[in-house]
């Protein structure tokens, strides 16, 4: 018997299930084109490593006959009943047994023999690994492997913000081929069931401080005849609002800052007249845009505080002890003040208004 088989015999023996070391895991959905080809390179993958593994095929109710390839490729497979890319992962990854899991496509884009690459960081102890699949940071997509809305638009657009709000390293968000040790993964608690749960992984992996890291892997073109389950600008939008949110921050807090400064700054320069730049005037109207800047602003900067604060006190994302005292302590009085300060002060703005007014003869408020 070889050593591939023995192998897929070692890695099926329920006594020895619990010594399995990688779980290659390969979400499924009708695959029966190119599934075979995956797991034998799969199985490749393992036997070269000289690791104790099994190959998961996670089922999302296939009709074409992928299961019983799978099952006579010598996977494992899992059904999963609810539908959608995530949650096809979840269940596999509830039903591994191996310490470290390498996922990837059913559709040999992605070659599972790179998983020497994946395995060397993860024994250098970082948590979760991601394949890059672009030139700047090494990897390389082969001609017609990916669309060009994706490569230029998508991927890119999606992955900077990622960075930007999250302070991830990792510069491809959406790549399918990742690895990461399975108990660090499973304590993130991740729930979205759609193509989104590539971007939770890396999202919470970041907020929650695993080590993470990225390595350069080449994208081949997909050897399937149907089109890709990826739908681009429903599942771009799922991503993105994802990300939004999960970063309050960027969504609610800043842009209410920068909306309250606008408007502040607009009220302080035309209260007293109006503002003249080249053949534009800036006058009633613009005071009133800006007032009404001002209290949108605010809002929103309060509203995103108080998001912020609660989804801290719920475990929902990490953060420092300062935003729980935002909920616990005295929320409610600290409040009360602070709203009784602006009524006073607003309250004293419109007496001293009122006053000039009056001294105006109530006239014309610019002269």
């Amino acid at each position: 018997m070889g050593k591939q088989a023995s192998r897929m015999l070692v890695a099926g023996s329920e006594s020895d299930l619990q010594h399995t070391d990688i779980s290659i895991l390969i979400p499924c959905l009708n695959e029966a084109e190119t599934l075979s080809f995956c797991i034998a390179e799969a199985w490749a993958a393992v036997s070269d490593s000289g690791l104790i593994g099994e190959i998961i095929v996670a089922d999302n109710g296939s009709t074409d006959g992928s299961v019983e390839i799978a099952q006579n490729g010598g996977a494992r497979v899992v059904h999963i009943p609810e539908k959608g890319y995530g949650n096809a992962l979840a269940g596999g990854i509830r039903a591994a047994h191996g310490q470290y899991i390498l996922m990837g496509d059913a559709d040999g884009s992605y070659d599972f023999t790179e998983l020497s690459g994946f395995m060397e960081k993860l024994y250098q102890g970082f948590d979760l690994v991601i394949g890059c699949r672009f030139p700047r940071c090494g990897g390389r997509v082969n001609p017609g492997a990916m669309p060009w809305k994706h490569r230029w638009i998508g991927n890119p657009v999606l992955s900077f913000l990622g960075k930007l709000f999250f302070s991830s390293p990792v510069d491809d968000f959406h790549c399918g081929l990742r690895a990461f040790r399975r108990e660090s993964i499973q304590a993130l608690g991740l729930k979205t069931g759609g193509m989104e749960f590539a971007s939770e992984m890396v999202v919470k992996a970041s907020l929650s401080g695993l080590r993470i890291t990225q390595i350069p892997i080449v994208l081949r073109k997909d050897g399937r005849s149907h089109p890709p389950h990826l739908r681009s600008w429903r599942d771009g939008w799922r991503h993105l609002r994802f990300m939004l949110l999960y970063s309050p921050l960027w969504l609610f807090v800043l842009p209410g800052l920068l909306l309250s400064v606008l408007g502040a700054s607009g009220f302080t320069l035309l209260i007293s007249a109006p503002l003249q730049i080249g053949r534009v005037t800036f006058d009633l109207s613009s005071l009133l845009v800006s007032g009404a800047c001002l209290q949108v602003g605010f809002q929103l900067f309060g509203f995103g505080l108080f998001i912020k604060a609660y989804a801290v006190n719920a475990g929902l994302l990490p953060g420092k002890e300062y935003w729980l005292k935002l909920v616990k302590g005295r929320p409610v009085e600290w409040g009360i003040a602070l709203g009784l300060a602006f009524i006073l002060s607003g309250t004293g703005y419109l007496i001293h208004t009122t006053l000039l007014r009056k001294a105006a003869e109530f006239g014309p408020m610019f002269p």
